[in-house]
Parts: structure tokens; C-alpha cells; sequence
């Protein structure tokens, strides 16, 4: 019997930070600020580890168009409580100059848990991401998927980089993120796996163990969910303009059903070793769309902009199907201005050519964020 094709619904979770309008530092989301979004949002919103972040959470879409409209509401909700307490969100995935050791975790037992397990390396959390789940009801084909959709991972990645700044430096990296997520366990990419009884047998010998509860606590880059019948990508950072996650999330969309697409032909992406598509990850988390990634088949590191034409001829068919091809064409937008890490330094580079301080610079930095936050708004 033939297998159905997967819905391919998509849902989108965000992670913002939360900071004072007139220093433009990091601030805790205060009770009301809270109990107002999740009066309005209802399951759509809720706090995060740290007490300066908030997430959200899409409904399950059909597609890009019906995620935008979700996602503007979200985010437009946020920003109007948030401005009740003199606060702003930014969605970039590191505060340029706000120091993580002057933060403090929400008094939740998850969160209690959580700073009790991983003690130090939990601490410097101070990061945001996004997550694009995609509905695929199979378990086996998630498995299946998850293993070629693995290659495509540091070309998401590349295009998503937010995060240069780390506590007033600028690290040069494009994607300072992963290096902190990374120093947590049970990170980066997901192993190969034959069948979704062979993940829930590994999982299951760590939660005998009493290692973890569940699969919640495996943090892979991609991974099947544990609360939904979805494929998990986690690897971006967070978007500070709204239509760039939704160009993330059609791509992610697209692959997903092109992967499928070679199935039903019997056919598969040729998949590496997870050894050498690490080193595209490095290359994307460090240099993001400035450099290029390595092309295994020709053996060469092919420029981004090239890849991310040959990505949007491949999945033409994909994007006519989900009426994405818009979004899947904002990545060019993407190789024209640079990710959000090139346009974060931009502005701290105008501000210094402007005659601002190092600290004045990085504020600047900040007031861009919340500028292009509310951008698409």
C-alpha cells in the first residue's frame, strides 16, 4: 500500500528578548506583562528559561501565507504589552552588550530543573532561536527525513545568523549562538538513524537511566518532536525582520516535501557523513552567507549565492505547490544585504563613523533590532 503524502503543515516558534526602551538593555518580563499576553495569545505565548525572554508559537498553518498573518499577531502583541512596561522586543539571538551573569532563570520547575542538571553551562543561556516544525505523519519517514534533510541544515543556518555581538564584542562569528548552545549536551546534529523504533530505543535507555524525562531534552539541530507528529529544524537563529522567518520557513517546507518527492521515486539526497557536513555547519556559524559552503559532490567550496540559486531552481516545484515561491525568493534579498549579523555591524559601524562611543555604538546596534522587529508589523 502506497504511503499518504504528509500534510507538510508547518508551525513557527520564536524566542524574543525583552529590553528597556531607554537603556536598551536586557529587562525581566514583569507578572502583567506576561498574564496580559497569555490572557490574549492563550497557548500561543510563554515565559522562556531566562526571565528577559518570551516565546511564541504559531497555530499549525498550511502554509507560509497562513503563518504570516499568525506570526503579526504574535509578535504584534507582544510589542504592544511589552510598551505598556517601557519595554521592546528584539528577535536577534544574542543582546549585543548585556551580560548573561546579571540574568535570572524563571522560578519554574523546568527551568529549576534545568540550572540544577546543567549547573554553569545552562547559566549562559542568554540565546534565542526559532523552530520550524513540519507535519509529517509517518514516523518511519520522519526518521527517514531527518537524515537527508541534515545536509541542508548550514544553509539554513547561513542565512539565518543574528548573533555577532556577545557582551559588547563583536566575537566574528555570524551565529555566536551555537557556541553557547553547544556546550549543552544532547546538541548539533542528529545522528543517522534507521527507523523511529531505533531513536525511541535510545531515548528510552536515557530516560531509564534517569538521564532525561523525555525527548524534550534532546536538543539536536533537527529532530522529531516530542510533543507533535512533526520534523523539528532548530538550527536557525532568530529573525529580527518577520518576513526572513518565513522565508526560513518555506525553504524548510519545501525540502522537507522535495526530500519526499525522491522517495516516492525511489530515489534519496546522497547522504555524508556527519562529520563533514559539520564542517558546513562551522563554516555557516562562522562566516554565515560571506563565505561559502562546501559542495561534496564537486568536491569545492561553492559561494553561497550560487547554492542558494541551485536551492530555489530544486525546489521550484515545491514552492508552486505551497504558493511560496515569494518567500523562497527572499533569501536572494538575503545575499544582496547580508543576514542580520552584516546588518547588525553595519550599524555599529555608522554609529562609530558617526562620532558614538563604543557603548553608544552597541545601544545603536539595539535600536536597529527593535526597528526591524516591528518593520513588517
Amino acid at each position: 500500500m502506497a504511503e499518504d503524502s504528509p500534510d507538510f503543515t508547518i508551525g513557527i516558534e520564536e524566542e524574543y528578548l525583552l529590553v528597556d526602551r531607554d537603556s536598551l538593555a536586557l529587562a525581566e518580563a514583569p507578572e502583567a506583562l506576561m498574564t496580559a499576553c497569555v490572557s490574549e495569545l492563550e497557548g500561543q505565548v510563554a515565559p522562556e528559561f531566562l526571565k528577559c525572554q518570551i516565546e511564541i508559537g504559531t497555530k499549525v498553518c498550511a502554509n507560509v501565507a497562513e503563518a504570516r498573518d499568525d506570526l503579526r499577531r504574535l509578535r504584534s502583541c507582544v510589542s504592544k504589552h511589552a510598551a505598556e512596561h517601557n519595554l521592546a522586543p528584539i528577535a536577534a539571538s544574542c543582546h549585543p552588550f548585556s551580560d548573561w551573569r546579571d540574568q535570572h532563570h524563571t522560578d519554574r520547575d523546568r527551568y529549576n530543573d534545568l540550572s540544577s542538571d546543567l549547573a554553569g553551562v545552562v547559566q549562559r543561556m542568554l540565546i534565542c532561536g526559532m523552530h520550524v516544525h513540519v507535519g509529517i505523519d509517518a514516523p518511519d519517514r520522519r526518521i527517514d527525513l531527518m537524515n537527508q534533510l541534515s545536509y541542508f541544515l548550514p544553509h539554513l543556518l547561513a542565512l539565518s545568523c543574528s548573533s555577532p555581538f556577545w557582551q559588547g564584542h563583536d566575537t566574528g562569528l555570524d551565529s555566536y549562538r551555537l557556541t553557547v548552545f553547544d556546550n549543552l549536551p544532547r546538541t548539533g546534529l542528529p545522528p543517522h538513524m534507521d527507523s523511529f523504533s531505533e531513536f525511541e530505543r535510545a531515548v528510552q535507555i536515557l530516560v531509564d537511566l534517569g538521564v532525561i524525562e523525555d525527548s524534550s531534552k534532546i536538543w539536536w539541530d533537527l529532530r522529531p518532536s516530542s510533543r507533535f507528529p512533526t520534523l523539528e529544524a532548530r538550527i536557525c537563529d532568530v529573525q529580527p525582520r518577520l518576513e526572513h522567518t518565513l522565508m526560513l520557513a518555506a525553504l524548510t517546507q519545501a525540502i522537507t516535501r522535495m526530500l519526499w518527492r525522491l522517495a516516492t521515486k525511489n530515489q534519496r539526497w546522497r547522504l555524508y557523513d556527519r562529520f563533514l557536513v559539520d564542517e558546513n555547519r562551522w563554516r555557516a556559524q562562522r562566516y554565515g552567507v560571506r563565505e561559502g559552503l562546501i559542495d561534496f559532490g564537486r568536491q569545492e567550496i561553492a559561494p553561497m549565492g550560487d547554492l542558494i540559486e541551485e536551492l530555489i531552481e530544486i525546489l521550484e516545484e515545491d514552492a508552486l505547490f505551497f504558493e511560496s515561491m515569494q518567500e523562497l525568493e527572499t533569501a536572494r534579498d538575503i545575499m544582496r544585504t547580508g543576514t542580520s549579523s552584516t546588518r547588525q555591524r553595519n550599524a555599529y559601524s555608522e554609529a562609530r563613523d558617526a562620532g558614538q562611543g563604543h557603548d553608544a555604538a552597541l545601544r545603536a546596534v539595539v535600536s536597529h533590532l527593535i526597528d526591524e522587529y516591528h518593520a513588517d508589523l
